[in-house]
């Protein structure tokens, strides 16, 4: 691991210890306080604890070293992992927005003072774990990523806090059950995506945001480059993106094929931060192909036994 990737990783394990604070007071202190925001909270703040986990995992995970048995390494585990999470987090969502419309149909009183105490207390450590990431945001995706779900989570606390003063004032008991509902869609939101994320990578998906014939055009452009088909795009997990390709040279270029092949790796990585590639350089006149290959079932056989 280089000491880039072990100063990022200290700063999620700062985070990843905030946020798990945050995460016990507001369970807590929801059953405490009887507060179905609160919970509804901690609820979102475990979905995004785990994010921060995944996103030290995908740290971690890059420095294990690859084997005969898992050429690709151990990266699909982040992704398998996120499905678990999402599936589980988003039947989290819909218990609480059911808790939410019993709650609005029957208020039950919540004690204001001591809820509003540990939502300030949960926003507090979302803001310290936004302060630790925010350093490394702007360069590195993953830590981009768990940064939002840290701000997220903060935003999340100022709404309980507003309900908690309003609750003070008022005792208008069936805000907590409405800032829970918004809470849960929130939740429902976000387990949404990481399922169609993870489902989506699952199945060899071309990455999102990314156009495969907007890479094929790229890869067309380089010198001595005739045409390119047979072109697979996949992400082995959220942060490594796979590519193979069949590539035909002009005649005039067999004999740089070295320069010809570093410049289009060069291009891919900057381009479209495609770090791992398999390119099959071949001369102009042999037999192209589709640009997308479609995938065939070995051959089945049938064997005929007689009665």
């Amino acid at each position: 691991m280089t000491t880039l990737d072990s100063h990022i990783s200290g700063k999620f394990k700062i985070a990843i210890a905030l946020t798990a604070v945050t995460l016990v007071a507001e369970v807590a202190g929801g059953l405490w306080t009887n507060s179905l925001a609160l919970l509804s909270d901690a609820a979102h703040v475990f979905l995004d604890l785990f994010a921060l986990v995944l996103s030290l995992a995908a740290v971690q995970l890059a420095g294990m070293p690859t084997s005969e048995r898992h050429t690709f390494g151990f990266h699909r585990f982040e992704i398998f992992a996120s499905f678990i999470n999402g599936l589980t987090v988003f039947l989290m969502g819909v218990v609480i927005l059911y808790e939410a419309w019993v709650r609005f149909a029957s208020p039950q009183t919540v004690k204001s003072g001591p809820m509003l105490m540990i939502a300030v207390i949960g926003l507090v450590m979302n803001l310290l774990a936004a302060k630790t990431l925010h350093s490394h945001s702007h360069d590195d995706l993953n830590v981009k990523s768990a940064f939002l779900h840290v701000v997220g989570d903060a935003a999340a606390s100022v709404g309980v806090i507003l309900g908690g003063v309003v609750m003070y004032y008022t005792d208008w008991y069936q805000l907590d059950a409405l800032i829970s509902a918004g809470i849960g869609l929130l939740i429902l939101g976000g387990a949404g995506r990481l399922l169609r994320d993870s489902v989506h990578i699952l199945m060899e998906g071309t990455p999102r945001g990314m156009d495969a014939a907007e890479v094929a055009t790229v890869i067309r452009s380089a010198e001595g480059v005739q045409d390119i088909h047979h072109l697979n795009i996949w992400s082995v997990c959220s942060h490594v993106t796979a590519l193979s390709v069949h590539i035909d040279l002009k005649p005039d270029y067999e004999g740089k094929r070295n320069s010809i092949l570093h410049e289009i790796e060069h291009m891919l990585e900057r381009d479209f931060h495609i770090t791992h590639t398999t390119i099959q350089l071949e001369c102009s006149h042999c037999n192209g192909g589709p640009l997308i290959k479609p995938l065939q079932h070995r051959a089945r056989h049938t064997s005929d036994h007689g009665h």
